[in-house]
């Protein structure tokens, strides 16, 4: 799907159904229509190594969980850089 829409940022769960969000994100590197797509994790696991760990793979950014749905937009935009 990100291949067809193009997004201009992926926001990626790091716990999902069958895929983790980590190997989803590596297979979006592999492919070179994706692997330039700004990718934002989000996760419950904060520890500072499981941080260091996502950032070490090449996400843009973290946005923690719970998140307040009111100030998501903003989060994005000021990882994003816009």
């Amino acid at each position: 799907m990100a291949e067809r829409v193009a997004p201009d940022v992926i926001l990626l769960d790091v716990m999902m159904p069958g895929l983790d969000g980590p190997t989803v994100f590596a297979r979006l590197r592999e492919r070179p229509v994706t692997a330039r797509i700004p990718v934002i994790f989000m996760t419950a696991k904060v520890q500072t190594h499981e941080l260091a760990r996502y950032e070490a793979l090449g996400a843009i950014g973290i946005i923690p969980k719970p998140f307040d749905p009111m100030t998501l937009a903003d989060q994005v935009r000021r990882l994003v850089g816009g």
